[in-house]
């Protein structure tokens, strides 16, 4: 349907994000499957009642997301969809004994290629809802472990752990190196499996550190959770913040 002035009055944003609002909600639906031509340039400023600068303006943008290829003068089409369907239950449980990290596995047996970079290791005074979930005072520090997810070399999350300082001491919890297994298998070890896990999953607009880290095509929002891990004794071992870059991530739950 074709914006009208009523409509244009309601969404502030430029026509040319609101054209690519539209086309990226369709070709995510599935309306253009992969290796399909949208419309023409002429069929959108139709549709859009816009001009050719304003449609360019928009499949620019769409490109630099991944999500369409083409030239001008050439038809646009959709390139094979990047966007991952998640199922966050694939990954709370420890890895098997030398084992990889669970996203790093779940990623090759995709055919995909994953990989961790460590960022900062430390004790620090977390954000306020990570601090409500440990029960910690106002002040009060934990140790944070950040790092980047990357699937076939692109960027795609940002997660900050948080652990309990008298859990995490003595432990690989509190050194700058990549844990065997991931931090669930280290946690089994000592004597804390994680039993149960909690998830707020929010849509927000992209702080500077993770518009920057996740090297963001263009203001779209991030996937945020807000993940609670308790052991068997119902005690809070972790509480993992992680951002994931809209464009590329989707996540499927089932109850």
């Amino acid at each position: 349907m074709s914006p009208t002035a009523e409509s244009a009055t309601a969404d502030p944003r430029p026509l040319h994000e609101r054209i690519a609002a539209d086309l990226r909600d369709q070709i995510n639906a599935g309306d253009y499957p992969p290796g399909t031509a949208i419309p023409s340039t002429e069929q959108l400023k139709t549709r859009f009642n816009a001009s050719n600068a304003t449609v360019q303006k928009a499949l620019g943008l769409l490109k630099r997301e991944g999500l369409v290829v083409g030239r001008a003068g050439s038809s646009v089409q959709v390139r094979g969809l990047r966007r991952q369907i998640m199922t966050p239950a694939l990954y709370s449980a420890p890895a098997a004994p030398g084992g990889r990290y669970r996203w790093i596995a779940e990623a090759e047996r995709r055919g995909q290629s994953g990989t961790s970079k460590l960022l900062e290791v430390g004790e620090v005074v977390p954000p306020g809802d990570v601090r409500e979930a440990l029960g910690l005072d106002e002040g009060q520090r934990a140790v944070l472990r950040k790092q980047i997810l990357f699937l076939n070399e692109e960027p795609c999350e940002l997660v900050k752990s948080y652990y309990p300082l008298d859990l995490a001491a003595g432990t690989a919890l509190m050194l700058r190196k990549r844990i065997r297994g991931g931090s669930p298998a280290l946690l089994a070890e000592a004597g804390y499996p994680p039993a149960r896990t909690l998830d707020r999953v929010s849509a927000c607009i992209a702080t500077q550190e993770q518009y920057e880290a996740l090297q963001l095509p263009s203001d779209l929002p991030v996937l945020r959770t807000l993940r609670v891990v308790l052991s068997q004794d119902d005690r809070v071992i972790e509480v993992t913040e992680m951002a994931k870059a809209s464009h590329l991530y989707e996540l499927q739950y089932e109850f």
